[in-house]
C-alpha cells in the first residue's frame, strides 16, 4: 500500500530537482548572455570585434604571453569559442549554485542575508582576483568595463532569481 505513494513522493523530488537545475542553468545563461551582450557591444563600438575574448581566452590558455593591442591582433575563432564556451560554464555553475542556496534560505529567513551577503563578496572577490593575478590584461584593455559587465550580469542573474523567488523573505 506504501508503494504508490513512494513513488510519487520520488517523483515529485525527481521534477523539483529538475525544476532547480533548470533554474540554475537559466540564472547562469542570463548571465553569460548578458556579459558576452556587453562586452560585443563594447568591441564592436571600438572598432575591434570579438577582441577581448579573444585577449580573455588567450591570457587564460596561453599565460598571456600574446597579449597586444587589440588594433594589432588577427582574432583566433578558436580561441574565442574555447573562452566563451569556459565563461558560460563558469555562469552556469554560478546560476545553479545560487539557486540552490535560495533553496536553502527560502524556509529559514535568516539564512537569506547570508547567502546575498555571498554573492556580493563572491562577485568582488572574482573581479579583484582577476586584477591581482591578471595584470597584462589589465594593461590591454580597461578593468571599468569588466566591473560593469560584471555587475550587469550579476543584475540579470539576481532579476531572474528574485522573480523565481519574490514570495522569499530575508531578515538582515
Amino acid at each position: 500500500m506504501t508503494a504508490p505513494l513512494t513513488q510519487t513522493t520520488a517523483k515529485v523530488q525527481a521534477s523539483k530537482a529538475l525544476t532547480l537545475s533548470q533554474e540554475g542553468m537559466m540564472a547562469g545563461t542570463c548571465g553569460a548572455a548578458t556579459m558576452t551582450l556587453w562586452f560585443v557591444l563594447l568591441d564592436v563600438l571600438a572598432g575591434h570585434p570579438l577582441s577581448t575574448p579573444h585577449m580573455l581566452g588567450t591570457a587564460l590558455f596561453t599565460g598571456g604571453g600574446e597579449l597586444m593591442p587589440a588594433a594589432h591582433v588577427e582574432c583566433s575563432l578558436r580561441m574565442v569559442g574555447a573562452f566563451t564556451a569556459l565563461h558560460w560554464l563558469v555562469f552556469e555553475i554560478l546560476g545553479a549554485l545560487a539557486s540552490v542556496l535560495l533553496i536553502l534560505a527560502e524556509p529559514n529567513p535568516d539564512l537569506g542575508f547570508g547567502v546575498l551577503l555571498c554573492f556580493v563578496l563572491s562577485a568582488e572577490g572574482l573581479v579583484g582576483g582577476v586584477m591581482m593575478v591578471a595584470e597584462p590584461v589589465l594593461h590591454a584593455f580597461a578593468w571599468q568595463s569588466v566591473l560593469i559587465g560584471h555587475l550587469f550580469a550579476a543584475v540579470a542573474m539576481g532579476g531572474y532569481l528574485w522573480r523565481r523567488h519574490a514570495p522569499m523573505v530575508i531578515y538582515p
